[in-house]
């Protein structure tokens, strides 16, 4: 007899064959576009002068793996990006609780909140340069601004997720606001805040590297510039490629650790 709430194991198969079916899929489309990308460039259909070959972009990547700029320059993105994506998170989530509790008081900020959750963060570069500098926090700034919306928002949609009937059986109980928020609204948040989470991981890294590019601080970005400024496409794309690496392999994560967040809250929480 089949658990409540688990798969049935032809199914579940099922599923792991569709995505297996759908990883092969995709590696074998990016591998095609890479094989195009070689043989236009090659041919002289696109001038290699601004796309270079894929395997001279793989080569000066490889050189790149031994080279005194690359372990500086991860080290720095990867810093400024793990701090705005933790301060952002915490700050998103005390504020995304505060404001889900008390409803008044987020009415109260709503329109603040409106005007300011749509400025793109790029546009601030001007007004942080001139206030804060050209150093990391600069970017640790601009990225925070970016996805600390990102992770408020659903926030407040999470707490109040909450079923009334448990938080009334709550009070029933007389359980403390801490009690309350603990065992039933963080558990009914926690949905809301792993996809929330997810998408401020690649948003953080996104303006990390535009403000290390806009501003020339260092990191990928400004390795980017640099090697733009040297005329060496080549070694430019290998940048590129390696922070679009550093994205996919950063989402990957975010949403193994999503699914294990969703699947231990059981399917009655999850609805």
């Amino acid at each position: 007899m089949t658990a409540v709430g688990a798969m049935p194991l032809p199914r579940r198969r099922a599923t792991v064959t569709f995505a297996l079916d759908g990883r092969v899929q995709a590696a074998a489309f990016l591998v095609a576009l890479i094989g195009l990308q070689e043989v236009l460039t090659r041919t002289g259909i696109l001038p290699s002068g601004y796309f270079p070959p894929a395997s001279e972009i793989a080569a000066a990547l490889a050189g790149e793996l031994g080279g005194p700029a690359l372990g500086p320059a991860v080290s720095s993105t990867v810093v400024t990006w793990l701090s705005a994506l933790s301060i952002s998170v915490v700050l998103g989530t005390v504020a995304g609780i505060v404001l889900g509790l008390f409803a008044p008081v987020e009415a109260l900020l709503r329109p603040v909140i409106e005007f300011l959750r749509p400025v793109p963060s790029v546009a601030l570069i001007p007004l942080v340069v001139l206030t804060i500098g050209t150093g990391s926090q600069s970017a640790l700034f601009l990225a925070v601004f970016a996805a600390f919306w990102q992770v408020l928002v659903p926030a407040i949609a999470g707490v109040r997720a909450a079923h009334p009937v448990a938080l009334e059986t709550a009070r029933s109980y007389h359980l403390t606001a801490w009690q309350r928020i603990r065992w039933i609204q963080l558990p009914s948040m926690l949905p809301y805040l792993a996809t929330a989470i997810r998408l401020a991981t690649s948003t953080t890294l996104i303006l990390v590297v535009t403000a290390e590019i806009i501003i020339q601080m260092p990191g990928i970005g400004y390795e980017i510039t640099m090697a733009r400024s040297a005329g060496n496409p080549a070694r430019m794309y290998a940048y590129i490629a390696l922070s679009g690496l550093a994205g996919i392999a950063l989402n990957a994560l975010m949403r193994r650790v999503e699914r294990r967040a969703l699947a231990a809250q059981g399917p009655e929480e999850i609805r």
